[in-house]
């Protein structure tokens, strides 16, 4: 039973006393330290209210020593009897403060490991507490997982000369390849010699009103990649089922018209289609979830177990939820939230996220009715995030008497990769699917 309450959580006292010592020793050490651990990476309580009083000091540019540390102290109520004497113990049980970054790691791993207990704990009492389903559970679990890897995620300063390093390297695979775009295709050659393509990292946004196209557009995209690469394409659409986006799919790669495939009323040559299609597909690696209570955090914990990720492509970010425990006051910063999110999502997961919007009806009341970035509902925060930003317009949908029918503009309102402008596009409605404007079916 004494062992029982003895239980203590993993935690290296001497590696906290090294870290605390090697700053008193040699102050310079402080800055590379406090980069590497927080506070709460401390488990003795003293430690930690030391670390604490050194950060601040640290972060109001004060001298760092036994001395000024021990005033501090004074000042902020923390002094006892004892202070004097465990600072001295701290130098005296510290080798050297060379050594400083290895101690830091122990103490962070010890951090890392009471985390991955605490995470089990918590998971433990939800199932013997009967606290939601199994699914729920597992949910719990890989966001606190993924809470965790995030707080190892490398980061901090790094010399120019190691990234040159690296953007060399991508200049030799780039100067090997056939094409000239770096980033994926997307099957429309002219809006690719705008954005480059589907780069890695980058958060893109096609908006557009509802029952313009963008959901086909997206999936045109998707097909696009899945096609002509061996990556791994995910699909979030959080509106229709999974058999209405295959249906399109296949209406789409097949050429035959998307109320047959409802009907299923299809003449001979179209099952041919079909059949030639379905085995086209079926070679693609694309991913569907048709999950409408889907968060960011629930996408992000998805992709990390697909293997060779290439895209992400979410539909759309208006039926979204907030993965937060409360809810946020007012939808205009939840979608803030998920914004920051879903391009946090594109750099940790090295790969374009295409995000799915809905514009404001502010754009159908002007006389101009093709869409600028403040069109985009609900946050000025999307077009802060995005590195691309694409609207899609087609004149036909406003108005009916329109000379020219099925024809459409996409136009990149924003492109950190380079110019904006607008590109053409021909909508074939029986399809479900758009091509460029200079490339027609012919059946």
């Amino acid at each position: 039973m004494d062992g029982l309450f003895s239980k203590q959580m993993p935690h290296s006292a001497e590696a906290e006393q090294a870290v605390l010592g090697s700053i008193l020793i040699d102050s310079r050490c402080a800055a590379e330290v406090i980069s590497a651990l927080k506070p709460a990476d401390f488990y003795i309580d003293l430690n930690r209210s030391i670390y604490e009083v050194i950060c601040s000091m640290f972060n109001y540019s004060k001298p760092i020593d036994a001395v000024t540390l021990l005033d501090e102290m004074r000042l902020r109520g923390l002094y006892r009897d004892s202070s004097q004497s465990y600072l001295v113990e701290l130098m005296a049980v510290t080798p050297t403060a060379a050594n400083v970054m290895q101690y830091a790691a122990i103490v962070k791993d010890k951090a890392l490991l009471r985390g991955i207990a605490e995470a089990a704990s918590e998971m433990s009492a939800m199932v013997s507490m009967g606290k939601g389903s199994s699914e729920d559970v597992l949910n719990a679990a890989e966001k606190r997982i993924y809470a965790l890897r995030q707080g190892r995620a490398a980061g901090g300063l790094e010399p120019v000369s190691s990234i040159l390093g690296d953007v060399y390297k991508r200049l030799v695979e780039l100067s090997k390849r056939s094409d000239s775009i770096p980033g994926l295709p997307t099957g429309l050659a002219e809006l690719d010699n705008v954005i480059m393509g589907l780069n890695n990292s980058d958060l893109i946004i096609l908006a557009s009103r509802p029952g313009v196209g963008k959901t086909s557009i997206a999936l045109n995209i998707a097909l696009n990649v899945g096609k002509r690469t061996d990556k791994a394409v995910a699909i979030f659409n959080l509106e229709m089922s999974k058999q209405q986006l295959a249906t399109r799919l296949l209406s789409s790669e097949a050429y035959v018209d998307s109320k047959s495939l409802q009907t299923g009323r299809l003449t001979p040559e179209e099952w041919k289609r079909i059949g030639a299609a379905t085995n086209s597909l079926s070679k693609t690696r694309i991913l569907i979830d048709d999950n409408p209570t889907l968060s960011v955090s629930d996408m992000n914990a998805q992709c990390r177990r697909v293997q060779n990720l290439g895209l992400v492509v979410i539909d759309y970010l208006q039926l979204m939820t907030n993965s937060g425990d409360k809810p946020s006051e007012n939808r205009l910063q939840a979608v803030s939230e998920m914004s920051r999110m879903m391009k946090i999502m594109a750099k940790e997961l090295n790969v374009p996220v295409l995000c799915l919007s809905q514009l404001s009806r502010a754009s159908t009341q002007r006389t101009d009715k093709r869409p600028v970035l403040s069109d985009l509902r609900e946050s000025g925060s999307l077009e802060q995030d995005a590195d691309i930003v694409l609207g899609l317009y087609r004149e036909d949908y406003f108005n009916r008497e329109a000379e020219e029918h099925n024809t459409a503009e996409l136009i990149v309102m924003k492109n950190r990769h380079g110019s904006t402008g607008s590109v053409e596009l021909q909508w074939l409605p029986q399809y479900t699917t758009y091509t460029s404007i200079d490339r027609y079916h012919e059946e």
